[in-house]
């Protein structure tokens, strides 16, 4: 299995990988990525959070442990 996501996997309509990774990599030149990483990275708000398995770990005795999904 692959990590990431490699360019040349992409989808065709975004065009050809090498002209997308040339158009990410002007952006990221010009300071457009950062900008939008520091307009979204502030305060966080709170009223909306998810949670999924990848951080919430269940101990082994804890409830629901052990019970099997129903089809």
């Amino acid at each position: 299995m692959r990590t990431g996501s490699p360019w040349r996997d992409w989808l065709e309509e975004f065009g050809k990988c090498n002209t997308v990774f040339k158009r990410f990599r002007d952006g990221v030149k010009a300071g457009i990525w950062q900008e939008r990483f520091n307009a979204v990275s502030g305060q966080p708000d709170m009223e909306c959070a998810m949670a999924d398995a990848t951080i919430v770990k269940v101990h082994r005795h804890g409830p629901g442990a052990g019970l099997k999904a129903r089809p």
